[in-house]
């Protein structure tokens, strides 16, 4: 069994996180994701979540693409986590590019294409400057 593992907030779930899961589910047969905690964001990344950590676990365990949500509480728990859960492929965004390329002597690395014109921060950005959350997502 090929295992993959990724990671991420995932707040205000939007069409670009099912994507990014989805294909990263298909390059293996078992998809864990590190869930970034709301006190790992707000300390270390320095974002505050809309959505509880509890809330946010329980859409991902919903997915029929995840198989496992464990908690992410920092930066340097990867290595670790890949060693202890035998992940085949790490799997990030294409933004990441390059960041955890020291992960490759423990896995393969993949760097996945983000779905065009969506992402939380464009969809917190657009409620508050927008007093809405009437929001049109164009994807390809």
């Amino acid at each position: 069994m090929k295992k993959v593992i990724t990671y991420g907030t995932f707040d205000l779930f939007h069409v670009g996180h099912l994507n990014l899961l989805k294909r990263a589910r298909a390059l293996g047969d078992y998809l864990i994701v590190g869930l970034s905690t709301d006190e790992f964001n707000l300390n270390c990344k320095n974002k505050q979540t809309v959505i509880s950590y509890d809330d946010r676990k329980k859409i991902l365990e919903s997915l029929r693409c995840v198989d496992l949500v464990i908690p992410e509480n920092n930066w340097e728990q990867k290595v670790s986590d890949v060693k202890e859960f035998k992940a085949d492929i790490f799997v990030m965004g294409h933004d990441w590019a390059g960041e955890f390329d020291f992960l490759k002597s423990h896995c393969d690395v993949v760097y996945l294409e983000r779905t065009a014109n969506i992402s939380s921060s464009e969809l917190k950005n657009h409620i508050q400057v927008n007093g809405n959350i009437s929001y049109n997502i164009k994807t390809a």
